[in-house]
């Protein structure tokens, strides 16, 4: 599809200097073949933060491989991503995703969303320390201490709206059609939580200026690896 979009541009541009316009050169670069992409995305790879769709620049290359994947093969639905990379291989998916990984773009100021003292600290029980009785991991165990990811295939939670992280956990817990076909680490916790503690999360972590960096695999308590493992290699972790 990216492929036929490029052609599509080199197509008008021949049109137009057969008409004695003036000629456009389209390079063949992949900067040029992930428009499609960037028409939701946006070509700063969603810096702000005026829509739902989220920042990709500089996510884990092989968390945003395992997403183009689960979309091009069903696992995770979403009909318009489905329709673009359908005849996409491996190969080119890794291609993409390397590419957005690579982008290093500076991330937005944090949401002004006030939150009652209760909901705060609602929200720092859950990121820092879970919910041991309900063996609900804390988020920074998996996402990093610094809620930066964890390379190379868990993404950050910093930097995105409040409308996207509140929407991802209710698909979770709902079952919405944006969520994978399949069982993941996500899906159970999210389950679990309360549409109080999603709101808290979703707030808390949209109010927070992006710092730090990802951590690497090793970080991840064997436990963890165990129980997420298809989770971290096939489906790419979290959101």
């Amino acid at each position: 599809m990216l492929h036929f979009i490029l052609l599509m541009f080199l197509g008008i541009a021949a049109i137009a200097n057969a008409h004695g316009g003036t000629p456009v050169i389209v390079p063949d670069t992949m900067t040029e073949r992930v428009r499609a992409c960037t028409i939701c995305h946006s070509a700063e790879g969603k810096a702000g933060r005026d829509a739902y769709y989220p920042r990709i620049a500089g996510k884990p290359h092989r968390y945003l491989f395992n997403q183009l994947r689960n979309f091009r093969d069903a696992r995770r639905y979403y009909q318009p991503m489905a329709i673009l990379l359908e005849n996409m291989s491996d190969e080119y998916l890794l291609e993409i995703a390397q590419y957005f990984s690579s982008l290093q773009l500076p991330y937005p100021a944090p949401e002004q969303i006030d939150m009652r003292p209760e909901e705060i600290k609602l929200a720092e029980r859950l990121v820092y320390s879970g919910k041991p009785e309900q063996d609900i991991p804390a988020c920074s165990t998996c996402h990093g201490d610094s809620l930066m990811g964890v390379e190379p295939a868990i993404p950050g939670l910093l930097g995105l709206s409040r409308a996207y992280i509140t929407a991802q956990l209710s698909g979770w817990h709902n079952g919405g059609i944006m969520r994978s076909q399949t069982s993941d680490c996500m899906s159970d916790i999210a389950q679990q939580l309360t549409d109080e503690e999603v709101n808290a999360i979703a707030k808390w972590l949209a109010n927070h200026v992006v710092s730090g960096e990802s951590s690497s695999l090793d970080v991840l308590s064997p436990k963890l690896v165990h129980r997420c493992r298809q989770n971290i290699q096939e489906n790419g972790g979290a959101q």
